[in-house]
């Protein structure tokens, strides 16, 4: 698998502090690994849309969609509790 980051996506990341930057590099790895890493906690986040979230910490998620071998982050955001 590979990754693309659209325009908000990489705003979102350049807004990040280095150590959430660290922690999404590491993050993504893993997603790009197995999507199935338990620290990812990956899951369908809005059927209509295909769109999907992954936990970046306890704070932070990264939201993205599958097309063919392709995840396209999203965006970068605090996780709205």
């Amino acid at each position: 698998m590979q990754f693309l980051l659209t325009q908000k996506a990489l705003k979102d990341y350049q807004e990040l502090s280095v150590k959430l930057q660290e922690t999404f590099d590491k993050q993504l790895a893993f997603l790009l690994q197995d999507m199935q890493h338990p620290s990812l906690r990956a899951k369908k986040f809005d059927e209509s849309k295909d769109v999907w979230q992954a936990r970046m910490n306890r704070d932070y998620r990264m939201y993205f969609q599958i097309i063919k071998d392709t995840y396209v982050i999203l965006s970068i955001i605090k996780h709205p509790k």
